[in-house]
């Protein structure tokens, strides 16, 4: 029989622990930018990809569009993006306004800051190794959540079964 309680120290609560003591070291630094929960991934993401979509800025980071719509929401309101209507009426895009480059600027040095606290005594090839072990983590979990295709239905019968027939 498994012990019970396992899961206290299996790989998902290192890195369930990993996760939150970078959140309790970012969102403080956070704050003190201005910026909320997942905005700055946002900024990051303009930043990189240029003006973009909702829908596209959500596919990217596996949420909902409404999660993002709030979030953007936000970030117009502080005048760190602006968005404009896209091809059609459903469809916004948003860029980032030079105030937003100003705080992702900000940003970018807090996560230069958490990263070498974070891989401090870690040499370059295991750095190296983390990410590569990393990215085919969030691989094989994207696989294992992506929908899985319906199998083949057998067609439907178009004649009674030979016993049920007349004969």
């Amino acid at each position: 029989m498994e012990q019970e309680g396992r899961s206290l120290e299996d790989m998902h609560m290192l890195l369930y622990r990993a996760y939150h003591a970078q959140t309790n070291y970012l969102r403080p630094r956070m704050a003190r930018l201005g910026l909320g929960p997942g905005q700055p991934k946002l900024l990051a993401y303009l930043a990189v990809h240029g003006t973009s979509t909702q829908h596209e800025m959500a596919a990217f980071f596996e949420v909902d569009d409404a999660a993002i719509s709030r979030m953007l929401d936000l970030l117009r309101q502080a005048g760190l993006i602006r968005t404009a209507r896209g091809e059609d009426r459903r469809t916004k895009t948003v860029e980032l306004t030079a105030t937003g480059h100003g705080a992702l600027a900000a940003w970018d040095n807090v996560c230069d800051e958490e990263q070498d606290a974070m891989l401090a005594g870690l040499s370059a090839e295991e750095r190296k190794t983390l990410a590569g072990l990393l990215e085919r983590i969030h691989s094989n979990l994207a696989a294992a959540n992506a929908p899985q295709p319906q199998a083949a239905q057998p067609a439907p019968r178009t004649t009674a079964p030979r016993e049920a027939r007349d004969e």
